[in-house]
């Protein structure tokens, strides 16, 4: 007997990705628990600085990362998002404008989103080292034009505003820091989610393919220009979010910031934090915040540590901090990380000897050229080095080229136990199919 096919709908549910939602719910948390933990008002101000990086470095990346653009004036866009969010605070303080300042940031978002739908159609009719060599132009010429229109960039003092505007609703002012900290919060989990959700949207797959293969993507008939276009526009928008943000947080904005000294900081730490992961750029973003603050008032030469972390990087670790941890990980599934953590050990006690003997070299040389009416004594790592002593320049170059012959060997050890490990995970992973 024949059995007719039974037409009623079929529903399917999808099981609920639990780990994406711990993920988020422990980044949520993160950030309404960090200031309770460092409520210092110089804690606030990193912290703060901290949420507006994650979104600048997120926006970045959607074209560096995503897109495989290389922008050497993304500055442009937050920095011009800044200066539209900062006039439009202005206008509420003169009573011109009738708006809450919480959403004084969605101003900057819409100058980021006019200014890159106006420059960007320009600058993503070319890809590759065309489309770099635009944006650094385009960079350029915002730059020079910040100090040829005093009225809207403020000249070399820049445009000033006053973040606490109008009666406070429900207490909240923004004079307090962690008023501020807290808005930006808000803003930097929101943003963060949305740019996530970029990733998975057909948009967003398009993208990557516009990256690892235009030539197919033309054939299967889509427009890669429009693709990228789209992409630098959505970048654009978040961009103007953080410039928005850092307008309020500040209360001053400065020709600084659409200078190419901000781009090539978003371009360098987005690298640092690794661009082929979501997560990279949150880690470039904080790391950007600790160098630019607490680096630069540890010592006068951090922008000289700050090259040499980069060449190590790009020599040791191309894909940046996300991509070790990513590979860690894989290998701890495997139960094979246990047997490199002293490999691991290994590598950070002579870095770490590295970079005490560079370190004691580069301040001494900083100190001759810098404090010498001082006299010719330092402080380094809580010991007197003499910038004119033989006894402290032999001792730092003994401890630098010794650190210099234990990393190499250590790195040797480390490479030949690291192809170990991945041969049994490899023989691990047949095996395991062979028995499906």
């Amino acid at each position: 007997m024949r059995r007719t096919p039974e037409t009623r709908p079929h529903y399917h549910f999808k099981p609920w990705n639990v780990g994406r939602w711990v993920l988020w719910g422990l980044f949520a948390l993160v950030l309404a628990v960090a200031p309770l933990l460092w409520s210092s008002g110089f804690a606030l101000t990193m912290l703060s600085q901290m949420g507006i990086a994650i979104i600048a470095c997120l926006a970045y990346n959607i074209l560096l990362g995503q897109g495989g653009m290389l922008s050497f004036g993304h500055a442009v866009y937050t920095g011009l998002g800044s200066f539209l969010a900062i006039h439009t605070l202005n206008m509420v303080a003169d009573g011109r404008l009738s708006l809450p300042v919480s959403l004084v940031p969605l101003a900057g978002a819409a100058g980021g989103l006019f200014f890159a739908a106006l420059l960007g159609y320009v600058t993503t009719k070319k890809a590759g080292t065309t489309f770099a060599m635009i944006t650094l132009g385009i960079g350029e010429l915002v730059w020079s034009m910040s100090l040829m229109i005093p009225e809207f960039f403020g000249g070399e003092g820049g445009i000033s505003g006053n973040r606490v505007v109008g009666a406070p609703v429900l207490g909240i002012s923004f004079g307090p820091q962690l008023q501020v900290y807290y808005l930006i919060a808000v803003y930097c989990f929101i943003s963060t989610a949305l740019m996530f959700a970029l990733t998975r949207t057909p948009l967003g797959r398009m993208l990557n393919a516009v990256r690892d293969n235009p030539e197919r993507v033309e054939f299967v008939g889509y427009n890669t220009q429009r693709v990228r276009y789209i992409a630098f526009m959505i970048s654009g928008l978040f961009s103007g979010v953080a410039g928005g943000l850092a307008a309020i947080n500040f209360e001053l904005v400065t020709a600084e910031v659409v200078g190419a000294g901000r781009s090539g900081a978003y371009l360098l730490f987005v690298f640092l934090g690794g661009a082929t992961f979501f997560f990279g750029p949150i880690i470039g973003a904080v790391l950007m915040v600790v160098a630019l603050v607490l680096l630069s008032e540890l010592t006068q030469a951090w922008l000289l540590y700050l090259g040499l972390i980069f060449v190590f990087m790009v020599m040791y670790a191309p894909g940046g901090i996300s991509s070790l941890i990513m590979m860690n990980l894989r290998v701890a599934a495997f139960g094979k990380l246990r047997p490199l953590l002293g490999s691991y050990l290994a590598l950070a006690g002579t870095a770490a000897t590295i970079l005490v003997g560079a370190g004691a070299m580069i301040e001494m040389v900083y100190h001759l050229q810098l404090n010498e009416a001082l006299g010719p004594e330092l402080r380094f790592m809580g010991t007197t080095l003499n910038a004119h002593g033989f006894d402290s320049w032999f001792g730092a170059v003994f401890v630098l080229v010794v650190g210099v012959g234990l990393f190499e060997l250590a790195r040797r050890q480390f490479t030949r136990q690291w192809g170990v490990t991945q041969e049994e995970i490899e023989r691990e992973i047949k095996r395991r199919e062979a028995a499906i």
